[in-house]
């Protein structure tokens, strides 16, 4: 298995890079997050995940071990593939990914085009501990955003909101904007209940 490839980015475009090696030119799926990333001309190395079939060879290149890891358990949910994986990652960040599932939030996910609602629903539910688990060694998101979630559901609840609407509302609030405050998700919720 090829970990991955350094050289100078020959061509670059928002969905594949060519980056040429000792005179090998290697043909690189990218999302739009690494293209970002990445300068025509210049030395790059990306961080690489190869899938061999009967009928191609493919190399998929991401900037961070972050992104590469979350391409990789996507491509562990049945229905998901290479390409899948790559359009969610273009449309939203490892961070914005990892937050969608460990929230539940199936219309973040769904905002992706060829997303439809069950397969949104898989990813959550196929996912959902591995990210979890894995938050809290804060690999995909920080922390923070779900203890401030945390915290204002634990104010809501005392101002005698049912837990399941409540619930939902911050999920959004915190998925829509995660630099937010404690006190803000509350002022927001209190105005959409």
């Amino acid at each position: 298995m090829i970990e991955y490839i350094g050289g100078t980015v020959h061509k670059l475009t928002p969905t594949y890079a060519i980056i040429d090696n000792a005179g090998i030119g290697y043909c690189i799926h990218i999302s739009v997050y690494t293209c970002e990333q990445l300068k025509q001309n210049s030395k790059a190395t990306l961080l690489v995940h190869e899938i061999i079939r009967e009928d191609a060879h493919e190399l998929y290149g991401f900037f961070d071990e972050t992104e590469r890891a979350m391409f990789r358990m996507l491509l562990s949910v049945s229905g998901v593939g290479a390409n899948t994986a790559r359009v969610i990652l273009s449309k939203l960040s490892s961070n914005e990914v990892a937050t969608a599932i460990a929230l539940g939030n199936v219309q973040i996910l769904q905002a992706v085009k060829g997303i439809g609602g069950k397969t949104a629903q898989r990813i959550i539910v196929d996912l959902k501990d591995k990210v979890t688990s894995i938050a809290n060694g804060n690999q995909f998101f920080d922390s923070q955003g779900n203890t401030l979630a945390q915290e204002a559901l634990s104010a809501l609840l005392m101002l005698g909101f049912a837990k399941n609407s409540v619930e939902k509302i911050v999920q959004s609030i915190v998925a829509e904007q995660p630099s937010v405050s404690v006190e803000d998700i509350v002022k927001i919720a209190l105005k959409r209940l």
